[in-house]
């Protein structure tokens, strides 16, 4: 009996080890991969975008599935229950400005919005639409709860499925649009926490919600969909992507510089790789603009540069591998910095400062314009009041800036000979022609209208009114009595009433007059 017990043990014991083993040996079945791009833009600002894509070897629909290494739990549960073919949600402050930024990876609407493609098993698609709504509100924190019947549609021709899908029937599709939705901290945490390291390791350390979220563009978004497992796509997987874009102004974040860092942008560095990744890069785009007469310098230098058509151009980007020791040789952090060089050209600028009330200003350039392109001359100026006489007599309308001057020597469309100017049209030796491969124009633009600070001169004119009035008025009697001599003056009479008076005289005894 003594025995029993040891080999009891001993039994155990190796059950344990027996069942420990080959858990050991079979092979994950989820991968992490993470990516930074940093853009510079044609208008000097910077954009960033943080990708995290994390792919799942499993059918959440098939299999049941209860234990998760990377894949979020709460993400799995919602495909799994409401039988989800696709998700699509982005939370969006701001607006992507394509003219000034060029056109971006992935665009979004202001707002919050969601599309989800359901699968064809699901029978009553509006509640799993109005339940998982809910559901992803108290998620992300937002207000998705507040989509019904009023705010979404079914499109039939857009938004089509981004994943495999057997089927594209447009009645399992729905899609909604939050535009007054507010963008804000409590909408990124949860979306930070959803990732394998959070915000502790790799490049999620650089997603500081005070540096994000002072940018001129910020958008957050989550899309899930299934995707080949291998080239043959025998078997499928489900990848959940996390993107996030942000644009640094130049003069908000930057201070008007255009040199740029990580530290500038996020206020931190990339101390280490994410150790649940298995691939953690960073693309600096070095391609060359064509329409800037600049040069980008990067450093530290890249180890290697990655060419890509990009949105129809091709791309050459600097590329950093985070997972590469050699890539944090020397210091313990990587610092990215960004620094333009302005390369000598052929241009001229005279400038001439105005004196006040003596002379105007003069500023003359000259530059090489490329085709197809806008350039704009701006000056700051200051309004200050006149004297008032100085003003015209409509001030109100404004005050006219002479307009501007173009001379440009034009190419020609066709080839020309030199011709005898005596013997040519009037019209046609206008200005001489010192190359037959151009031509000289000068163009004038506009006249500006400048409205300056007019005071009010009604009433100055009514004060004046009203003063010279009263003056003349008391003034004048003051100064006609004071200076006015009387004179008494009997009335002449007339024969008649003087004999008649003297008559009357005699009658009383007095003595006539």
């Amino acid at each position: 009996m003594a025995m029993a017990a040891p080999l009891t043990l001993h039994l155990l014991l190796a059950l344990l080890l027996g069942s420990s083993g080959p858990s050991r040996a079979e092979p994950e079945r989820d991968s992490l991969r993470e990516e930074l791009v940093l853009t510079p833009l044609p208008s000097g600002d910077v954009s960033a975008t943080f990708q995290f894509r994390t792919r799942w070897d499993s059918e959440l629909q098939h299999e049941g599935v209860s234990h998760y290494r990377l894949f979020p739990k709460s993400l799995g549960q919602l495909i799994s229950k409401y039988s989800v073919q696709e998700l699509h949600l982005s939370l969006t402050q701001g607006f992507w400005r394509t003219r000034f930024w060029g056109q971006p990876f992935l665009q979004a609407p202001a707002g919050a919005e969601l599309w989800v493609w359901f699968q064809d098993s699901v029978v009553d698609v509006d509640k799993s639409w109005k339940e998982l709504s809910n559901i992803l509100s108290g998620i992300f924190c937002a207000s998705l709860n507040f989509i019904d019947s009023t705010n979404t549609v079914i499109p039939t021709a857009s938004f089509k499925p981004l994943g495999l899908a057997n089927g594209t029937n447009h009645h399992f599709l729905r899609y909604a649009v939050l535009p007054r939705e507010v963008v804000c901290t409590e909408n990124l945490t949860p979306w930070k926490k959803l990732l394998p390291c959070s915000s502790k390791a790799g490049l999620s350390v650089l997603l500081k919600a005070e540096r994000l979220f002072h940018t001129s563009y910020h958008s957050q978004a989550v899309h899930i969909r299934p995707v080949c497992r291998d080239s043959h796509c025998t078997s499928i997987s489900w990848e959940l992507r996390q993107t996030l874009t942000v644009v640094f102004d130049a003069y908000t974040t930057g201070q008007g510089k255009k040199d740029w860092s990580l530290f500038r942008m996020f206020s931190r560095t990339i101390t280490e790789a994410c150790p649940l990744a298995s691939q953690s890069h960073v693309y600096v785009d070095i391609s060359k603009n064509s329409q800037d007469n600049v040069t980008l310098e990067v450093s530290p230098p890249p180890k290697s540069t990655y060419q890509a058509v990009v949105l129809g151009v091709r791309r050459t980007y600097a590329v950093y591998d985070l997972l590469n020791p050699a890539t944090f040789s020397g210091s313990r952090s990587l610092n990215l910095q960004l620094r333009w060089k302005q390369q000598q050209d052929s241009g001229y600028i005279h400038y001439q400062p105005a004196q006040d009330r003596l002379r105007p200003h003069l500023l003359e350039m000259l530059i090489q314009l490329p085709a197809n392109s806008v350039t704009k001359v701006s000056i700051q100026f200051e309004r200050a009041l006149l004297k008032w006489t100085e003003y015209t007599p409509d001030p109100n309308h404004g005050f006219y800036v002479s307009p501007s001057v173009l001379s440009a020597l034009v190419p020609n469309l066709v080839g020309t000979k030199p011709t005898n100017w005596e013997e040519s049209p009037l019209f046609s030796t206008m200005f001489p022609i010192s190359d037959s491969s151009s031509h000289f124009v000068r163009l004038y633009t506009e006249p500006l209208l400048v409205n300056l600070p007019t005071p009010d001169f009604s009433m100055p004119y009514n004060v004046i009114c009203l003063t010279c009035t009263v003056v003349a008025v008391c003034y004048g009697s003051f100064y006609n009595l004071l200076t006015r001599t009387f004179h008494l003056e009997e009335p002449k009479r007339s024969r008649l009433v003087r004999w008649l008076a003297n008559i009357i005289r005699r009658i009383r005894g007095v003595p006539p007059l």
